[in-house]
């Protein structure tokens, strides 16, 4: 048994008021009612629970507000909420409505100093760097960070980036590989061994988990959690299968 215990993270992407699942971010399918989920994953035992509101950087705001005031009533392990949040305000409100933790990209790319802000108000276990990395077309082994749902490059080397956000005060990285979003084929174990060395705070790794040997993988790549959405949401494993899976593997997780 190797000493880590990894944490399993149910991602539930938001689009207005529904579920949605794409592939690489595109190609966005409906799937229904995000509480629900949220509740079944839950009561199966999942660890914690991030809800992106993936349109939100297109309005200017995070419209998670009456779904995550729904799950804090009916959920309680900790909630990280991403999506359009880009002042101490907008992230003082969404806690207010439940949340435990905030993801921000876009805004932290575009005014570095909001990572120092946030953790400084809130304490840096409040605030989550997250990363969309996409492989380099120009450098081998590299990676650069995109923000607005994976469309926009920001020129930030990944793992560069991820030691500023740390040294920032971010206290921890949620990085999603774009290339293996959706495709439930495996997830960047490169990309995930170059950040996880970086730095020294945690890291949950996103993109790419079809099954419990992806996750345990990533754990041994160096990931401290893992989040899945395709996987759960297609019922293609259950919550306990997984960690019941992880745990023959090897791999410390939750009971």
């Amino acid at each position: 048994m190797s000493n880590k215990k990894i944490r399993l993270i149910a991602r539930l992407d938001v689009k207005d008021v529904n579920l949605v699942k794409g592939i690489q971010l595109e190609g966005l399918r409906k799937l229904g009612d995000p509480n629900l989920f949220a509740r079944r994953y839950y009561e199966a035992g999942i660890d914690e629970l991030l809800y992106i509101d993936i349109v939100a950087s297109l309005y200017n705001r995070n419209n998670l507000s009456d779904i995550v005031r729904k799950t804090s009533d009916d959920v309680f392990i900790p909630v990280t909420v991403g999506g359009g949040l880009r002042s101490v305000d907008d992230v003082r409100n969404i806690l207010s409505m439940g949340a435990d933790k905030v993801a921000i990209n876009t805004a932290a790319i575009k005014r570095p100093e909001l990572i120092t802000e946030v953790a400084n108000a809130f304490g840096s276990q409040c605030m989550v760097l997250s990363i969309q990395a996409k492989k380099s077309r120009t450098q081998e082994g590299k990676w650069e960070a995109y923000y607005d749902n994976g469309r926009q490059h920001s020129g930030y080397d990944v793992v560069e980036w991820a030691k500023r956000g740390e040294a920032l005060g971010a206290g921890e990285i949620l990085l999603m590989s774009v290339d293996c979003e959706g495709l439930q084929r495996g997830m960047d174990l490169d990309l995930i061994q170059a950040v996880t060395r970086a730095v020294k705070i945690p890291v949950i790794c996103g993109g790419g988990v079809g099954c419990a040997d992806d996750i345990v993988d990533a754990a041994k790549a160096g990931a401290d959690a893992v989040s899945c959405a395709a996987i759960l949401h297609y019922d293609k494993a259950t919550v306990q299968e997984l960690k019941a899976d992880i745990r023959a593997a090897g791999v410390e997780v939750r009971i």
